[in-house]
This record gives structure tokens, sequence and C-alpha cells, in this order.
């Protein structure tokens, strides 16, 4: 499993910090903006991590092995 968190789509919900924080932390020093503390986490904590994706308002999670489908455009 590969992770990668796209920076820019954050909005600090903090989901994935609770959910599965030996992969992404929410800290107060930088606003609760995601942080990724490993890329390629390992097996028992997978199900955590995609469930992160799942939770994240902002599409900001991206899983190799369970991409998430491109959210519509806004006008």
């Amino acid at each position: 499993m590969k992770v990668t968190v796209h920076q820019p789509l954050c909005v600090a919900s903090g989901n994935c910090g609770h959910v599965a924080p030996r992969v992404f932390r929410n800290r107060d020093a930088n606003g609760g903006f995601v942080e990724l503390l490993a890329a390629d986490p390992p097996e028992g904590d997978q199900d955590a991590v995609r469930e992160a994706e799942y939770l994240c308002p902002s599409g900001t999670i991206q899983v190799d092995d369970h991409p998430m489908p491109p959210r519509p455009s806004t006008p």
C-alpha cells in the first residue's frame, strides 16, 4: 500500500489522525493540517488508512490500491 497526501486540499478536519494515528498526525503547531508519518504503512494499519481516506472530507488522502473517484469540480 502506498499513501499519498495532497497537502493543498487538507481542511484540517483531523479525522485521519484519529483513525490512523500511526500513519497520520494533525498537530496544533501546523494548524491541524495532516502530516504523513508512513507512506507505506504496515499491514496492521491498512484498514485504518482506508477508513481515513474514506472519512477525509476534502480528498486529501489517496491510497494507490484503492483510488478515490475524481471529485466533481464546482463552477
